[in-house]
């Protein structure tokens, strides 16, 4: 099997081994080590500064968003949301549960955002703007330097959905203001799913702290107090935690974030240059390296996935909704090399020889 997904994605084996070991006791000074290792590391990659703080929580990136918009906005907000697909409009329906004031801003598929859309907003007493850096469902990737210079112009609190953009394309979170960042274990960072990671500017870590949210397992406080010793409120998914130490102990030994960068993107490049030929259209009108979103010309996106699945052992990404037979995904991060895309590209080949694209 091989998956192009955007996560779950390959792991190494390294860290496939890691996975099989048992599972240690956690309050010890050993894995308190471990995770403020984690801490600085994370910090380091996105380029937060030495005043921020990184927080681990046991759930998927949607823990992380709802822990974010619960510790950090609050009724007195009033915040843009850019829903560009599926998870813009996850951080719209997390405002809606936890009542906080919101403007989204809706896009079609495939569509950048633009600063005309932007300007719509400017200078009417917003307080805060959510943005994915990358909107996965679409594979659009929006101009975070058009985003921070419009958050900054509006003194805007800026939270950012890095899920899965984080290590595949390039973002300083210090450079751009950004606030909050969020990533996840099962995207670039190659690990299996459970984990997600909320970076805090100074800025967030005030906010957090000057809020009280109705909530025990998602309280920031809790985790940010008990993260200085190197530790979790409660339980959490240690073995991940070790994973995801050993990556990015990895990325740190081979270059770091830009040689990481260099080499998805460069998968990415050598993808879509195989594809040249076949009956596929690139939707998205800004790309991020992590995916290549296909929009299929003679047949059902859904079918392509399929038989991908069941025919060649081949996991590429579906979609739902409006998009199942429009769109399929292909990822370009973890464990995957460039003999990888060749068979993928000569399975879809071989699937248009027998008449199935």
């Amino acid at each position: 099997m091989i998956n192009f997904t955007v996560g779950p994605v390959m792991s190494s084996n390294k860290i496939c081994t890691i996975g099989a070991e048992q599972i240690p006791y956690f309050r010890t000074t050993e894995f308190s080590a471990v995770m403020l290792e984690n801490e600085e590391l994370m910090k380091k990659f996105a380029k937060a500064g030495d005043d921020a703080r990184a927080v681990f929580i046991t759930g998927s990136g949607t823990a992380s968003m709802e822990a974010t918009i619960i510790n950090t906005l609050t009724l007195k907000d009033k915040v843009i949301v850019i829903n560009g697909g599926s998870f813009g409009h996850r951080f719209v329906q997390l405002c809606q549960i936890h009542d906080i004031p919101y403007s989204e801003v809706i896009l079609e598929s495939g569509k950048k955002l633009t600063k005309k859309m932007l300007d719509e907003y400017d200078g009417k007493e917003y307080t805060a703007f959510i943005v994915n850096v990358h909107e996965t469902s679409t594979g659009v990737r929006y101009d975070m330097n058009m985003i921070s210079e419009f958050c900054r112009k509006n003194n805007l609190f800026l939270i950012v959905d890095a899920i899965s953009s984080f290590l595949a394309d390039d973002f300083n979170m210090k450079a751009l203001g950004a606030d909050i960042m969020i990533a996840g274990s099962q995207k670039a960072l190659a690990c299996p799913p459970g984990i997600s990671i909320i970076v805090l500017s100074k800025e967030a870590v005030d906010r957090v702290e000057s809020n009280d949210p109705k909530c025990m397992y998602f309280d920031l406080k809790d985790a940010l107090k008990n993260g200085r010793r190197g530790q979790t409120p409660f339980t959490p998914a240690v073995g991940i935690l070790l994973q995801i130490n050993a990556r990015l102990k990895e990325i740190d030994a081979a270059g770091g974030i830009t040689s990481e960068i260099a080499q998805i993107a460069a998968l990415a490049k050598d993808f879509r240059e195989k594809i040249k030929g076949l009956p596929f259209e690139i939707i998205s009108e800004s790309l991020s390296n992590a995916v290549t979103p296909l929009h299929p010309t003679t047949a059902s996106a859904n079918d392509i996935f399929l038989t991908l699945k069941n025919e060649y052992g081949i996991w590429v990404c579906p979609n739902g909704g409006e998009l199942k037979d429009k769109v399929f995904r292909v990822g370009h991060i973890g464990a995957l090399t460039k003999d990888d895309n060749t068979t993928l590209v000569n399975a879809l080949k071989d699937m248009q020889e027998r008449g199935l694209i």
